[in-house]
């Protein structure tokens, strides 16, 4: 006997899931005045997916931050963002925040991360970053709850989305 098939609960509760478009929509809004670039809105997408394992997340979030101008080798080497020299202070301080507020590690290391968080970043900018990975966090548990697929597509295709984060 098989797994049951999952819901889409995006679909099943769609008033629930129009309600997370919105947060996404404030958040966006937030992350312009705090005049964060969407490609760095992206790679915090990307980076949190990541940390989530969200398969859907990743697909969509990657090809909205080449669309957005990321380079294919900033985005590769992600996942190793520490050990190269590919990002500068404040992309390194929103990282080490959405990882941070992500995998939810000790007090101790949370506020070190915070701090050193708050040395790159203004407290507009601290609060934007929080709210990008607070977001991209709810989207994640709704695709992976949901399993949506991922299927295949032609590099040529366009990124058409119909939520994102930032």
């Amino acid at each position: 006997m098989g797994e049951p098939a999952r819901i889409y609960v995006d679909k099943q509760h769609p008033a629930a899931y129009h309600a997370q478009l919105e947060v996404a929509k404030a958040v966006q809004q937030a992350t312009e005045a705090a005049g964060l670039f969407r490609r760095l809105v992206e790679l915090l997408n990307i980076r949190v997916s990541q940390l989530n394992r969200c398969a859907f997340c990743l697909d969509l979030h990657t090809r909205e931050a080449l669309a957005h101008g990321e380079t294919a080798q900033r985005v590769a080497t992600l996942p190793a963002w520490r050990d190269t020299l590919l990002f500068d202070d404040r992309e390194r301080a929103a990282l080490t925040l959405a990882e941070s507020l992500t995998t939810l590690p000790s007090d101790r290391d949370q506020d070190r991360d915070y701090a050193d968080a708050a040395t790159h970043l203004t407290p507009e900018q601290l609060s934007a970053v929080s709210w990008v990975v607070i977001a991209m966090n709810a989207f994640n548990r709704i695709s992976i709850v949901s399993r949506h697929p991922v299927r295949p597509r032609h590099d040529a295709e366009t990124v058409t989305t119909t939520r994102s984060i930032g």
